[in-house]
């Protein structure tokens, strides 16, 4: 762990377990208090204060073995404490995640691809399948398809008689998608729409199948967000889901330090979507972030 900037000034908790840790702001250290240390847990506490006098807020670094994280509260939610997601807990929630096996060989074979980073983690696909199940989905849409891990789960779940819209404009990684929906004996769900998602959700609502849709997850272009979801609002039929990926973009909505575009366009998005009425909405900080719209 490192302190950079004492005293008055801001401070950043950087913490190292492997690989770096998104860092935590902190507007002033006010009080340094005693650090224990034993073989397996060290606490240190610090009362932190920032410069509004209605905000006040104490956050706790615990060291347990060589996993750090964090406790945070704030008198202005309560004092909810909040706990940070490092990579021991996370193994912990992966460890409670139930992934089938094919679903867990298309992840392994993706992860030596170059952009594997885009492909969902487990406990997002779990979700998104709980949600397709819990809805009674049979017709649903995805926008970015990748090598198929979000898709190859709900098609999973999906009735013998379900439907999945799978668009994708890249080629060659939608046959390593096609490979395993083949594997999988689920061919016959997907409906594989190669090209401009755009394009493909346009032909959807011109061939009539407006309302038609009872789900639907964005994983995409981030500057084309807005366009898609207008483009669903209209294919997904009321008291349907939409579902949108990547909606904390490793935090960088939240930094006022960071205004390249694509920050922006989602932090722009995030904004519009608080103040759109024609759906009820949740941000759920799962993977990337996701945020789970209902159209009213």
């Amino acid at each position: 762990m490192v302190i950079m900037g004492m005293g008055n000034s801001s401070i950043n908790l950087v913490f190292h377990h492997g690989s770096m840790f998104p860092h935590e702001h902190v507007t002033s250290l006010v009080k340094p208090m005693k650090l224990c240390a034993s073989f397996h847990l060290n606490l240190a506490t610090w009362a932190v204060k920032s410069t509004s006098k209605d905000q006040r807020w104490k956050g706790f670094v615990r060291r347990c073995s060589v996993t750090e994280f964090v406790i945070a509260s704030d008198e202005k939610y309560g004092n909810k404490q909040v706990v940070s997601l490092t990579p021991r807990l996370y193994d912990y929630v992966l460890e409670n995640v139930r992934e089938p096996e094919i679903l867990r060989q298309l992840r392994v074979e993706t992860a030596s691809m170059r952009g594997s980073q885009m492909q969902v983690s487990p406990d997002q696909a779990q979700l998104l399948t709980m949600l397709v199940q819990i809805l009674g989905a049979e017709r649903c849409i995805e926008v970015g398809v990748y090598t198929g891990y979000s898709s190859l789960a709900i098609a999973l779940v999906l009735p013998e008689s379900g439907r999945l819209v799978a668009c994708e404009r890249d080629a060659k990684s939608l046959d390593v998608a096609k490979k395993y929906y083949q594997l999988a004996g689920v061919s016959h769900k997907v409906d594989v729409k190669l090209g401009l998602a755009a394009d493909s959700l346009e032909s959807l609502i011109m061939n009539g199948e407006a309302g038609s849709y009872d789900f639907a997850f964005i994983d995409a272009e981030k500057r084309m967000t807005e366009k898609y979801f207008e483009l669903l609002l209209q294919l997904v039929r009321v008291g349907g889901l939409i579902v949108i990926d990547n909606v904390l973009w490793h935090g960088k909505v939240a930094d006022p330090l960071v205004n390249d575009s694509k920050t922006n366009s989602i932090r722009n998005f995030n904004q519009r979507l608080m103040e759109d009425k024609r759906v009820s909405i949740s941000m759920v900080p799962i993977g990337d972030g996701i945020t789970i719209c209902r159209k009213r």
